[in-house]
């Protein structure tokens, strides 16, 4: 029995998870439109800087589909590249979130939410994949996983 039939226990290809990982640096402040100034400080503290503060984001891609028998792999990552290049990293790299980035006007840009607005981004673009979660890493020790709107 050859090994794709053996990974997959019925002779399909196998289902792999393929991670693109990608680096942007953006900035950004935390405040809530619906909270006073006083709770806005208390709830955000030195986030709520108006004037912003910034991050080096890690940003992984998991895309996920079935190895092709043809090209041996699950996407082709040049496209795949090429997609997260202009859907994400030239929109948010360099910006300041909040001013810059139309989302980000109305949507406090948390990491939880700038995953999510990621998300949005990639998945209508990314026909030729199914995209299977966003990973931002805001600093080495805080990450926001986002599984798509269904999960």
């Amino acid at each position: 029995m050859g090994e794709q039939s053996k990974a997959s226990g019925n002779g399909a290809a196998p289902t792999v998870y393929l991670t693109r990982r990608a680096e942007f640096s953006s900035s950004h402040f935390y405040h809530s439109p619906s909270l006073t100034p006083e709770e806005n400080r208390q709830l955000y503290g030195k986030c709520n800087n108006p004037h912003g503060h910034g991050h080096n984001y890690t940003l992984e891609v998991t895309v996920k589909g079935r190895v092709s028998e043809k090209s041996g792999m699950v996407v082709d990552l040049k496209q795949l590249k090429e997609v997260l290049n202009r859907e994400v990293l030239n929109v948010l790299d360099h910006r300041f979130l909040n001013a810059e980035v139309p989302v980000f006007k109305h949507l406090i840009p948390t990491t939880e939410n700038i995953a999510v607005e990621i998300w949005r981004m990639l998945e209508p673009r990314l026909e030729f994949c199914e995209l299977h979660r966003i990973r931002l890493y805001e600093t080495p020790d805080l990450f926001a996983d986002f599984y798509g709107p269904e999960a």
